[in-house]
């Protein structure tokens, strides 16, 4: 499958180093042509035989190896890549390749790179949670740096959380994609996704906590496989996802609308966290306050998108829906999927600690016609890489 790619692998020091060999074994086997490049503290974890050997290729680490840079050669490793990965990315090399610091060759070739550049990044919980790590990495994505991981679960320390190298069968997924046969090129998939805003007065509005993680997971699952995808976004802490047409909205009339213009659907996929309800009569000025201690504000309904596209006249094809509960989960989603007349409901306990709104994690129970399936927990990125290879065979 990846017969004549040429794939960098760039090795950092951490515990889970040891991994990146058999990612190179898997990607040999592939068919893809390796070249290596350790960092310095790479070596401390393993060694430049065994990684030479699995790769079948020479060992790059030194920035000033005076054969290669004759030719300059973190620039001609950089420019003749199809793909970098690095794995596993630490928390010291996001922070250094974030800063745009070049202190060895496996930075300079990420500064020099005109390719897809995937960070797989592994280190302590605490680490990665750290304001520090958090904002180099939003930094990277900004910059279309792509991640894949951490995972949760336990680590070589003994902690447990969310940090860990994601596994092996998840990045190959990912990796195959990115060079992959493209299975849903030519369908167009509309995604809802973030939360919207339903104003109260000019500077006071009534939302929840979607931050629109899941949503863009999912748009950069299927734009991987090759569909064109619009992404009609509300508020969300999330960077927008590569190769989609991006709408942005704010309420959940702006989102209905946008939604229901759009033609020649394939798929559509609801998964906002839309407002239900809205303010009927908005304050033109900032309501202030009096000698009142109570506020009653008048709501009304807002229009169901996933009902409306469901049973429009030009339906797509495959119609998806999200359901966020906290009790009676199948219960309700049962109920909604034949109450929207959609063909697959998304259900997730958002009462469950660790599959919270606005989390990196989520507990899946998909329902369609044909039953419940159970999905263990994962991350919203293999969440959308899961869903994604199902909407191919759908289809």
């Amino acid at each position: 499958m990846l017969s004549g790619k040429k794939v960098l692998v760039i090795i950092c020091g951490g515990i889970a180093a040891y991994k990146a060999l058999e990612l190179i074994r898997r990607l040999k086997n592939l068919n893809a042509q390796i070249f290596p490049v350790m960092t310095p503290a790479a070596k401390n974890f393993v060694t430049e035989m065994s990684v030479g050997v699995l790769a079948e290729s020479k060992v790059y680490s030194e920035l000033f190896d005076l054969q290669d840079e004759s030719e300059i050669g973190h620039i001609n490793l950089a420019r003749s890549a199809d793909l970098i990965i690095v794995a596993p990315a630490t928390a010291n090399f996001l922070a250094k390749v974030a800063s745009g610091i070049c202190s060895n060759l496996a930075e300079t070739i990420v500064a020099a790179a005109n390719c897809r550049v995937i960070m797989i990044p592994a280190m302590n919980v605490k680490m990665w949670e750290r304001k520090t790590n958090q904002r180099a990495v939003e930094t990277l994505k900004g910059d279309g740096v792509h991640f894949i991981g951490p995972a949760y679960g336990e680590m070589a320390c003994g902690d447990f959380g969310e940090g860990r190298f994601e596994d092996l069968d998840v990045i190959e997924t990912s990796i195959k994609n990115f060079f992959g046969s493209k299975k849903l090129f030519g369908k167009r998939i509309l995604i809802t996704s973030g939360s919207t805003y339903e104003p109260i007065d000019p500077i006071r509005f009534i939302s929840n906590r979607s931050s629109g993680k899941q949503g863009s997971s999912i748009a950069s699952a299927l734009s991987e496989l090759g569909a064109e995808v619009i992404f009609i976004s509300g508020p969300s802490t999330e960077s927008s996802p590569e190769g989609v047409n991006l709408i942005k909205v704010e309420t959940a009339e702006q989102m209905f609308e946008v939604a229901l213009s759009q033609k020649n659907i394939d798929v559509a996929i609801c998964v906002a966290a839309v407002g239900d309800w809205r303010v009927k009569r908005l304050s033109k000025n900032k309501l202030k306050k009096g000698l009142e201690s109570e506020l009653n504000l008048q709501l009304v309904q807002n229009k169901d998108i996933l009902k409306k596209i469901s049973q429009s006249k030009n339906r797509p094809r495959l119609v998806i829906g999200f359901s966020a509960e906290t009790q009676k989960v199948i219960e309700h989603a049962k109920e909604k999927r034949v109450n929207k007349k959609c063909d697959w409901i998304l259900a997730n306990d958002v009462s469950r600690s660790d599959s919270s709104m606005g989390g990196d994690f989520n507990v899946i129970t998909l329902v369609t016609s044909e039953g419940v399936e159970r999905w263990p927990k994962l991350s919203k990125y293999e969440v959308g890489i899961r869903l994604a290879e199902r909407i191919s065979k759908a289809i």
